[in-house]
């Protein structure tokens, strides 16, 4: 044993011996590198005798020397912190699977707890634990394992759930079941409307609107659901409506709408299916909330041609132009909760007769232009310059009724209903576009005018200025589409055959539009 100790003490310090003549010669060639003195000496010996040409290859050499060891040092420094960058990072990687981990574990555990309130939701209603996913009448699924949690009980089609997935209905529920109706003024007139409304905006708002602007506002209201209020920016487009809301005292809803808008959601909200939330827009709450009410309610759709109206407000289109009013119903969602708002039927939301929809449009690079699809269905009102500032009474605002204005737009209708002798000079123009540039009146614009212009006398205005007014905005304007550089002459034959046909310095709205349109082409 001792022979054998002897031996291994030996061996060991002989390869020690090696490794340390290994550390040994390490730190004496590092020591005979970086040896200056040694260098220096050297120097000495053989620059006694150097030339010009010598001296200046001498130092150029020491400095190509130095150059290569401060290079070496760089890449050893670059080397090592790259090596301290990649291990942080493995350490990083390390401590994120780490955390991965200890989420995965939660989540298996919330899972699990949910499946356990699962069964107790499932075992309280009378069903079998564990019975797998249950198929409902309208098609949803309620799971007792995966997936999410749908309402299980259906009786008469309605889906029995405590759940609320209409939060601004149900609030409008609850403010009408104790709402008081104002006390409406049912003594003014269409004139008397429209002249305190002229003077409160005056007054009060400091907004300033020449009487006709005011007089084609209520006949559009009355002639369609739908205005388009276009001109340059500035003339007052926006706060025409949102003024008129603070007359009436019921403030106008304001829907600001964006390039991205494509279809009806943007505009009425949508069911979301992972929170089982209708996300209700402020729109949809002042459409339910006009069912309850006899106000004048007005939802401003501002900047409307800044996407396509045809997009997003298509389905609305359609149901304006439906003839009976009992059917104007929007589908909101496919099924009936119990805890539904109490006027959405079956889903679908009724559009009450009280609530007009207004928007501002803007011609330029920015915008789309608004299809004739949605012209014919709306009654455009150009504003082209700004209201000259006027002296006006302080005028309060007032409360109107929808029921009474409805009243006052049928009185019209009755006593100043378009004269014969000019429905019978329509006709014959709407023969002589046809012969000459093949467009039509068409029944809807004709049906339009006819509502249109009683109320706009009724207002104040002249009947022919009413006529022109339809005929420069919903006919003439159809001329565009046309090659108007082809048809010059039938532009002035045109203008020439209306100051024939309704007199001279009559229809001054109409001969100016097509004289511009000669000018443009």
């Amino acid at each position: 044993m001792n022979e054998f100790l002897k031996w291994f003490f030996e061996f060991i310090s002989e390869m020690l011996k090696g490794y340390s003549e290994i550390v040994r010669g390490i730190g004496n060639g590092i020591k005979q590198i970086f040896n200056i003195k040694n260098y220096i000496d050297i120097f000495k010996q053989h620059s006694e005798n150097y030339g010009a040409l010598s001296w200046v290859l001498s130092i150029l050499a020491i400095i190509i020397v130095a150059a290569v060891y401060v290079l070496l040092l760089m890449m050893i420094i670059l080397g090592i912190r790259k090596y301290i960058r990649f291990r942080h990072s493995i350490v990083s990687n390390e401590d994120l699977l780490e955390e991965i981990s200890e989420l995965q574990r939660k989540v298996m555990k919330m899972t699990k707890e949910k499946d356990e309130i699962m069964a107790m939701k499932v075992s309280q209603m009378g069903l079998p634990a564990g019975s797998g996913a249950l198929s409902l009448a309208d098609g949803s699924m309620a799971a007792d394992g995966e997936g999410e949690a749908a309402p299980a009980v259906v009786e008469s089609g309605v889906v029995q759930t405590t759940e609320q997935r209409f939060s601004k209905l149900i609030e409008v529920d609850a403010f009408y079941k104790e709402y008081t109706p104002p006390e409406y003024d049912n003594d003014i007139d269409l004139a008397g409307i429209c002249e305190n409304f002229r003077n409160f905006a005056c007054s009060r708002m400091h907004l300033y609107y020449e009487p006709k602007i005011v007089w084609l506002f209520l006949a559009g209201m009355a002639s369609t659901k739908l205005i388009i209020l276009q001109g340059i920016s500035g003339t007052g487009k926006t706060s025409l409506p949102y003024s008129f809301g603070k007359f009436l005292q019921v403030d106008t809803t304001i829907a600001s709408v964006q390039p991205s808008w494509r279809d009806r959601t943007e505009l009425f909200g949508y069911f979301n299916e992972f929170t089982k939330n209708f996300n209700e827009t402020e729109v949809l709450k002042r459409i339910y909330s006009s069912g309850y009410n006899n106000d004048v309610n007005l939802i401003l759709l501002d900047e409307m041609n800044i996407a396509r109206v045809e997009y997003y407000f298509a389905e609305m289109l359609s149901i304006l132009e439906m003839p009976n009013a009992d059917e104007w119903e929007l589908d909101i969602v496919p099924n009936v909760w119990s805890t539904d708002p109490v006027n959405l039927d079956k889903g679908k939301i009724r559009i009450p007769q009280n609530i007009w929809y207004i928007g501002t449009a803007n011609n330029d690079d920015s915008t789309f232009a608004i299809s004739d699809k949605v012209y014919d269905r709306a009654q455009p009102i150009n504003l082209d310059s700004k209201g000259v500032a006027f002296d006006a009474p302080d005028t309060p605002p007032m409360n109107l009724g929808f029921d009474h204005l409805d009243k006052l737009f049928r009185e019209a209708f009755d006593k100043y209903p378009i004269s014969q002798e000019n429905l019978k000079k329509i006709q014959q123009l709407d023969l002589w576009v046809i012969e000459k540039l093949r467009v039509a009146f068409g029944n809807r614009i004709l049906k339009q005018m006819n509502l249109f212009v009683p109320v706009y006398v009724a207002c104040g205005g002249d009947e022919l200025d009413g006529i022109d007014y339809i005929l420069a905005t919903k006919i003439f304007r159809k001329f565009e589409s046309l090659n108007l550089a082809m048809l010059r002459e039938e532009l002035r034959e045109l203008c020439v055959y209306m100051t024939k046909t309704f007199g001279k310095n009559k229809m001054n709205e109409s001969i100016a539009y097509l004289e511009r349109l000669q000018k443009l082409f």
